[in-house]
């Protein structure tokens, strides 16, 4: 396996993992249709209880992926419930890491009662978006994921500092790329405050899933064709219909002979 958590000899084109934020809610408040998209992606970002969650959520989205063999992944985020982990924070770096740690042995306990076991990570929100150029950041993430199992892979955006810290540090990292989310001209992601960040129309959404997986190049918001290589694609959970698009991304991936499989 390459650094980018594609197999050795796989071209871009004959695998592509679906994974989706799940389990974001909080008491009696629901946000994804968890059980839904269970039956679409093959691996799960849980909420870990920082940005969205609680243990009885927590506890029902490990036991339904579980049940279904989806591969179950903590989404780790900014400690920010009120700001649903998308307001920028600074944290001092050992206290991140710290949390980031405490966030991925919540989902562990939770994930062997399931049967199954946590098997990589991925931060969420204003987290994500920052370790991709802060080093410092980056590195306290990765430090938090070592505490809590050094064997664990990563998940991140392809050529980010995390995805680079975390290969340096021996993790196992996984690029992955988003559909329905514009890119700069530089491979990052248009911030969600900009017009155009989030690409609404379905069957954009369902193209750009499918050039993502066989060619590995997607077509920025300056409208020129930039290269996105990646194993995994994210499908959000929290966008209006966004199980019949789950499916319809699946389906069209399939048809366009891209296998669907998780990346762990």
């Amino acid at each position: 396996m390459t650094s980018t958590g594609i197999p050795t000899g796989t071209p871009v084109g004959t695998a592509i993992d679906l994974n989706a934020d799940l389990g974001e809610g909080f008491g009696r408040w629901q946000l994804t249709d968890d059980e839904q998209l269970l039956s679409v992606v093959t691996s799960a970002n849980v909420a870990c209880g920082f940005h969205a969650g609680d243990p009885s959520t927590m506890r029902r989205v490990c036991d339904l992926a579980a049940g279904r063999g989806v591969r179950i992944g903590a989404q780790v985020s900014y400690r920010d419930l009120a700001g649903f982990g998308r307001r920028a924070m600074d944290v001092p770096s050992d206290e991140l890491a710290a949390e980031v740690a405490y966030q991925i042995g919540a989902l562990e306990v939770f994930a062997r009662a399931a049967g199954a076991r946590v098997a990589y990570v991925k931060p969420h929100g204003a987290l994500y978006n920052r370790v991709v150029r802060d080093e410092e950041q980056a590195r306290a993430v990765v430090d938090g994921v070592r505490l809590a199992d050094a064997t664990l892979p990563v998940l991140g955006l392809p050529g980010s500092r995390f995805l680079d810290v975390a290969a340096q540090a021996g993790l196992p990292v996984v690029t992955e790329a988003f559909a329905d989310r514009a890119y700069t001209d530089e491979g990052t992601l248009v911030p969600r405050g900009r017009e155009g960040a989030v690409i609404t129309r379905p069957d954009d959404v369902v193209e750009r899933s499918v050039g993502l997986a066989r060619s590995g190049v997607v077509t920025s918001h300056s409208g020129r064709d930039i290269a996105v290589r990646a194993r995994s694609l994210c499908l959000h959970g929290d966008t209006p219909g966004a199980v019949d698009l789950a499916r319809r991304v699946r389906a069209r991936l399939e048809e366009a002979g891209v296998r669907v499989e998780a990346f762990v």
